[in-house]
């Protein structure tokens, strides 16, 4: 059985106890030990007075402890909640009170940075540092700081709380294109399906080995841990600093699964993979947002013998749809069909189904739709609402997530991302999908990344600007050139400008949010 989450992990072990579950640097580590670990550190939690539901944060690059932390807390009953490491100390604690997190996990070194910032949070009660150093910042009286082996080693004996494939497992916090991060709560359920739907398509198998790149705090990052144990294959965790790194980590653990976002796969399409990391990649993933063209054409290319499957996803249902390799070349710009266990909808404002063709708002239902956002009454409202697709005779509602897509579905079925709802730019009123100028401007040879945004504009409404990353041969006025050329005049953006870093949110895509708020006023008329 494995309707738990942590199942996933003791249904292994049982099975093939020495089977590797982890890689990282130079230690394995086998289900059996892996299994035991989590239930270690169950008991510790429940040892600190861990109630069922309560919220248990990791605030972690991707070490052992983080793992087993993750699960220890899904084991007990509790509710773990993974916080990107790349985080300020603010913005931690932001997350740390909005979800009243009772116990954090993380490193001495990072709670010396977040000490000053967890004043402000009461009902964190205990903190335990890995690496058993003794942090010399200062923390509030109300916070017992323990070292990991002291964590571990004074246990009592007690039952984790019990708990349903219903309650909830974790909290993933997602940032929107205003105000603060939300937190999508996820079931036990939503969990283990996505793992097993995920593991049904890509093929996966207990010779797989994954590498885990992303960070946890993303579900598309979490999802490599899932879908490799509801197999029984293994996973390689890896902190990069460069993407050669990453091409680096597939050679030395004989990658046969790598997952990226789209900013990442463009930089990796532009690097060199010898043949023996060919021999062993059977497959790769996107997800995140729509890959180029290019670059997928240049990704195939390097792996002739790799798999490719395009994927769409929310973090409020985890994943939707995907495009089998064999399509790629009938359907390029598809992100495909729904994924097993959802059922996907293309629809109008009202609910009804959009003809094919026809653009509407892209509806998932299914066992994959989260429980909402944590604590948000308001804004779970606006994205989980009743499905337009229910069985008739039934009298309780379903609900679905209506996800603020634009997408399209031809007649056969497959869908098209257009792009979200509120980036969509109006223009000389037309509306213009980014994602359509920035496919032509990555057909340019050297560009790396480019982002196209709708500015305000006096005279028509908003303004196309085309922010670009590439190599030392490109030049704003090639890039112009080349969009007249291939674009109708009201898709030419008004502007292009060169930067030599693009920002990135914490989930490795462009930031869209930050490039707007810097160039707001760049169309704004001077003040006389």
């Amino acid at each position: 059985m494995s309707d738990l989450l942590h199942q996933l992990i003791s249904s292994q072990a049982n099975r093939t106890p020495n089977a590797i579950a982890l890689h990282i640097k130079d230690t394995e580590y086998s289900y059996s030990f892996l299994n035991q670990a989590i239930e270690a550190v169950s008991k510790g939690f429940l040892t600190l007075g861990l109630k069922r539901g309560e919220r248990v944060a990791t605030y972690l690059p991707k070490t052992a402890e983080n793992v087993f932390s993750m699960f220890g807390a899904a084991h007990a009953g509790g509710v773990f909640v993974p916080v990107n490491p790349l985080l300020k100390p603010n913005q931690v604690a932001y997350i740390l009170r909005d979800c009243n997190v009772r116990v954090l996990v993380t490193s001495s070194q990072r709670l010396k940075q977040l000490a000053p910032s967890l004043r402000d949070c009461p009902d964190l009660e205990a903190i335990i540092v890995t690496d058993n150093e003794s942090p010399s910042a200062l923390l509030s009286n109300h916070c017992v700081l323990l070292g990991w082996e002291y964590f571990l080693n004074n246990v009592i004996d007690g039952s984790p709380h019990p708990h349903i494939d219903g309650d909830m497992a974790a909290i993933l916090y997602t940032s929107g294109s205003t105000g603060n991060p939300k937190g999508v709560v996820l079931s036990h359920k939503n969990m283990v399906t996505g793992a097993k739907s995920v593991a049904s398509y890509l093929n996966n198998h207990p010779e797989d080995r994954l590498l885990a790149a992303l960070p946890f705090s993303f579900d598309y990052g979490l999802s490599q841990l899932t879908t490799a144990f509801s197999v029984g294959a293994s996973v390689a965790l890896i902190d990069y600093l460069l993407p050669r790194d990453i091409i680096r980590g597939v050679q030395r653990y004989k990658i046969t699964g790598l997952a990226a976002v789209p900013p990442l796969w463009n930089q990796l399409a532009q690097l060199e993979w010898s043949e023996e990391t060919r021999k062993h990649l059977r497959y790769i993933t996107n997800s995140g947002g729509a890959m180029p063209q290019a670059t997928t054409a240049k990704l195939r290319a390097s792996l002739p013998e790799t798999q490719v499957f395009l994927m769409y996803g929310l973090t409020e249902a985890f994943r939707s749809t995907y495009l089998p390799p064999d399509q790629i070349d009938l359907r390029p710009d598809s992100i495909g069909k729904a994924i097993p266990n959802a059922e996907i909808l293309v629809v109008r404002q009202d609910g009804s189904e959009c003809d094919p063709g026809e653009p509407g708002e892209l509806v998932h239902r299914g066992s994959l739709v989260a429980m909402g956002y944590w604590n948000d009454a308001t804004k779970t409202a606006e994205r989980f609402k009743p499905s337009p697709n229910k069985p008739k005779g039934i009298p309780l509602q379903e609900i679905a997530v209506w996800s603020g897509d634009h997408v399209r579905k031809d007649e056969e079925g497959y869908l098209y991302f257009i792009s979200r709802l509120d980036e969509m730019i109006k223009t000389s009123g037309y509306r213009v999908s980014p994602s359509e100028v920035e496919e032509v401007v990555y057909n340019i040879p050297g560009i790396k990344e480019a982002a196209a945004l709708g500015l305000p504009h006096p005279v028509l409404g908003q303004a196309i600007l085309l922010v670009a990353h590439g190599d030392e041969t490109i030049t704003s006025d090639a890039i112009s050139t080349h969009c007249k050329k291939e674009l109708p005049n009201f898709m030419v953006p008004q502007k292009v400008i060169l930067v030599t870093h693009m920002p990135h949110n914490q989930n490795g895509k462009i930031d869209r949010k930050r490039l707007s708020t810097e160039y707001i006023d760049l169309f704004k008329e001077p003040q006389s």
